[in-house]
């Protein structure tokens, strides 16, 4: 034979094999080449611990997310990146429910997201994308919790990103110095410009993913939905989403009024509560205090509140001591949620929002019907909803019971997988059809199911249940009672 002749049979053959190989194409971020990994879901593929920004270590603790750090050859995205530093989770509560555990080390090295996506490296696609915020008080957490696997919303054709930001401390602390050293004269609310430079990430990469930067969906649920109510008021995400979905993060309650009790604290305020605190511990200037181990910096606002007295309740409630959420610091945040709604500064998105039965704020219904009626009255469509379906347990001896706060995750991502309640034939049914409303709504701005707005005219919510027979009876109507809290939560 040839050589001319073996050559072409070499190569015939390489073409042959090349054809046989499953399809993972290498894709280019902003930082250098990345490849995913197949999941069980269809065509689905996972990147996991993509960085979207340069480690916020030594100098860059306390400032603004700054360009990712770039990396040499192909980076397999097989793992997830570290969470924010955070306190560890206790066993019980959520952390049974949700099966904390295999999670990276805690780390203030976290800026890491990932994406589900089926149409990688065909930016033709332009498939709808989704980039949800996790929950837990702005001081736990992290976006690859078991419940937000996201394979499925990437099968039913939305790409679908979830992310790790700072949180407490390294997230949302104040002070004179980080202040005057900032280009903006502020400090605070790394945690809000680390969501804003995620959804930034998406507009810069999301086509390499098959995903339109144009059709962008924000969402979270608790601290999460309350990170998109902020940013449907920045003036610095303006343009960077077009839908928005609060997920138990309330509605209106009116005046200067936050979720769950607390107060938007101005800058001004924010930074002589975090003075005072470093100035005790003995860290009276930015070299000592970027200089501090990390566990020292996450102690000390706890020591300094036991250490002058006040309660439990006290202490979360007036948060004494280092900020630890978002402040108003006329930069990222100009005003409350409730006084941007008032005052028509919103975003004008379109909107869905809702609660569980159970949720821990008995009233939320109310709350979200002054905002539904608010964003009617600017002309913005709003979905409401309530999920009602008290979650299935073996022997009602589950701490976590009812329809709780946090129980439509496990529908709202399809995750049954994940979780070992006894789920039935009528809870799989609907999740699918909270799934399909959802990833519509991602879509088109529409969730479908004959799901109406609500407005003056139509005050009616989508309530998610099952009948007394097991079986999916969602359909349009005013919330149900039992809006009562009747389960141990982490704020008892």
């Amino acid at each position: 034979m040839s050589m001319k002749v073996k050559t072409l049979c070499v190569a015939c053959i390489a073409l042959a094999m090349a054809g046989c190989m499953e399809y993972n194409p290498v894709l280019q971020v902003e930082g250098g080449l990345v490849q995913g990994v197949k999941t069980d879901a269809k065509g689905v593929y996972v990147y996991r611990g993509i960085p979207y920004a340069a480690p916020p270590l030594g100098d860059l603790r306390w400032k603004e997310p700054q360009p990712v750090n770039a990396w040499s050859g192909i980076r397999l995205c097989n793992s997830f990146g570290h969470p924010s530093f955070q306190a560890a989770h206790y066993p019980g509560l959520y952390t049974t429910e949700w099966g904390y555990g295999n999670e990276a080390a805690y780390s203030e090295d976290c800026l890491y997201l990932n994406v589900w996506t089926n149409a990688p490296g065909k930016p033709e696609s332009k498939l709808p994308v989704a980039l949800f915020v996790h929950g837990g008080g702005f001081r736990e957490g992290w976006g690859s919790e078991p419940e937000l696997d996201a394979r499925q919303w990437a099968e039913k054709g939305v790409i679908t990103v979830t992310f790790n930001y700072r949180l407490g401390v390294f997230g949302f602390m104040a002070h004179p110095e980080l202040s005057a050293e900032s280009a903006h004269g502020v400090s605070g609310n790394y945690g809000l410009l680390d969501m804003i430079a995620a959804l930034k990430w998406i507009r810069n990469n999301i086509a390499q993913f098959g995903g339109d930067a144009g059709n962008v969906t924000l969402l979270g649920q608790s601290a999460g939905a309350d990170g998109v109510r902020k940013l449907c008021e920045s003036p610095l995400s303006a343009g960077l989403f077009d839908k928005a979905i609060i997920m138990s993060g309330d509605g209106l309650r009116g005046g200067d009024a936050a979720v769950r009790g607390h107060q938007d604290l101005t800058l001004k305020e924010a930074e002589q509560n975090c003075k005072e605190v470093l100035d005790w511990a003995g860290l009276t200037n930015l070299q000592k205090m970027r200089a501090a181990q990390t566990e020292v910096i996450f102690s000390l606002s706890s020591v300094y509140n036991m250490v002058h007295g006040g309660t439990t309740a006290e202490r979360f409630a007036y948060e004494p001591g280092i900020t630890q959420r978002p402040i108003l610091d006329n930069y990222v945040s100009f005003r409350s949620f409730d006084n941007a709604a008032m005052k028509d500064s919103l975003h004008h998105v379109t909107y869905m929002i809702g609660f569980t039965m159970h949720d821990y704020l008995g009233d939320m219904r109310y709350a979200i019907d002054a905002f539904c009626l608010n964003r009617d009255s600017c002309g913005d469509r709003v979905y409401a909803y309530q999920f009602a379906r008290p979650l299935p347990t073996e022997d009602g001896t589950r701490q976590l019971e009812g329809a709780f706060h946090s129980a439509d995750l496990w529908y709202v991502f399809a995750s049954m997988r994940h979780s070992n309640r006894p789920w039935t034939k009528g809870d799989a049914n609907l999740s699918n059809t909270m799934l399909t409303a959802w990833t519509n709504f991602a879509k088109t701005g529409n969730p479908g199911l004959s799901w109406e707005p609500y407005t003056k005219e139509n005050q009616r919510y989508m309530i998610f249940k099952l009948d007394d027979s097991g079986q999916d009876a969602s359909a349009m109507g005013f919330p149900l009672d039992g809006n009562n809290v009747f389960h141990r939560t982490p704020f008892d």
